[in-house]
């Protein structure tokens, strides 16, 4: 870690949210939620438009008042704080940077509202711009950087206060493809070099995936779960956590055989564990990578293929088998010959990978 790092550095708080309800008139936006961040951890929020997520994060920075519950932040309840007394720094959707200033003016603002001695506030700009690389570009204007660029800046100037928590609302929304998955590399990185707690908002399971330690998959106001990335994946709690995270077969029907089988509406049957215990209305839940086709056998169900879509290293079948639709994905291998549209095929589940969801 270089002297600039440790400078930076501010002391990681953990945050605990408990009860927390929030309504706007007769809408109740938050609903009962409880969590508990750790220091220095990586934190996303995570789900569709409306589940609530800004509203809670917007909560920690003191831009929102909820009806009930405890917000605390290293231990001292915050409840009651306005947002600058919280040490705690946002980073908008927008950027929200100041276009008449240079970047380093941007950078300086939250220094100078704070009174900071301008030899204090001259050095600490260097050190934020010199962590997100933008040293050079000092003193041109907003408009004059790329998105990416006017990303960063908005990183420094909250780095600069040194806070204990940084709230990152969207901030890769704004970026092409390309560039958010250079930019959120550089987030990680710069992360865990200042040791922050920080709170990334996305709608991306992709983004949250791929840079945070853990996750809280939000819906209709309420936390569903909260894992690793890898926990939600493999053992999702509910039917909304399965569809929302990565792609799921979700299908209807019973169990039977003493528990050996599942049987689908319409037709056809999966091997399960024996004796597994599949409450009444619960869905067969499986990712695509854990099911195969091959020649219709006596192992699996026969379905038909209804579409194929080569993805470069995987092709992904849609196989009709009574009432629902399963996706396959296979490797690909060049020189392979991929099976068409109205063949018929069998389909075989490894049991381990069966989940069954109810809700």
């Amino acid at each position: 870690m270089s002297a600039n790092d440790n400078q930076n550095r501010a002391e990681a708080a953990d945050i605990r949210i408990e009860g927390v309800n929030l309504s706007y008139g007769k809408t109740h936006v938050l609903k009962d939620v409880s969590l508990a961040i750790e220091p220095g951890e990586f934190f996303a929020f995570l789900g569709p438009s409306g589940c609530g997520k800004t509203t809670l994060l917007r909560l920690i920075a003191g831009f929102n008042v909820a009806q009930t519950g405890s917000v605390r932040i290293g231990g001292a309840e915050v409840a009651d704080l306005p947002p600058w007394k919280r040490d705690v720094g946002m980073v908008f959707q927008s950027y929200a940077l100041w276009p008449h200033m240079s970047v380093a003016r941007n950078v300086a603002f939250g220094l100078e509202e704070r009174h900071l001695p301008r030899d204090e506030i001259t050095l600490r700009v260097d050190e934020a711009l010199d962590l997100v690389e933008l040293k050079h570009l000092k003193d041109r204007k907003p408009a004059q950087l790329s998105g990416g660029q006017q990303q960063r800046v908005a990183l420094a100037r909250t780095i600069a206060v040194r806070p204990k928590v940084l709230l990152l609302d969207e901030p890769l929304s704004n970026l092409d493809a390309k560039m958010r998955v250079q930019v959120r590399s550089e987030l990680r990185e710069l992360q865990s070099r200042l040791g922050i707690t920080t709170i990334f908002v996305t709608h991306d399971q992709e983004e949250a995936n791929s840079i945070c330690d853990r996750v809280a998959v939000f819906h209709d106001g309420a936390i569903q779960q909260v894992g690793t990335p890898i926990e939600l994946y493999d053992r999702p709690a509910n039917l909304f956590v399965a569809n929302f995270l990565g792609t799921a077969n979700i299908l209807a029907g019973k169990a039977a055989g003493e528990g050996a089988v599942f049987e689908v509406e319409g037709g056809g049957c999966f091997a399960i564990p024996a004796s597994t215990r599949v409450e009444e209305g619960a869905r067969l839940v499986f990712r695509p990578q854990d099911v195969f086709i091959g020649d219709p056998a006596a192992d699996g169900p026969a379905g038909i293929v209804i579409a194929r879509e080569f993805l470069g290293a995987t092709m992904r079948y849609v196989v009709r088998i009574g009432n629902g639709d399963v996706m396959v994905d296979l490797p690909h291998r060049a020189g392979a010959t991929p099976y068409q549209p109205g063949d018929r095929v069998g389909v075989t589940l490894d049991p381990a990978r069966a989940m069954f969801l109810a809700r």
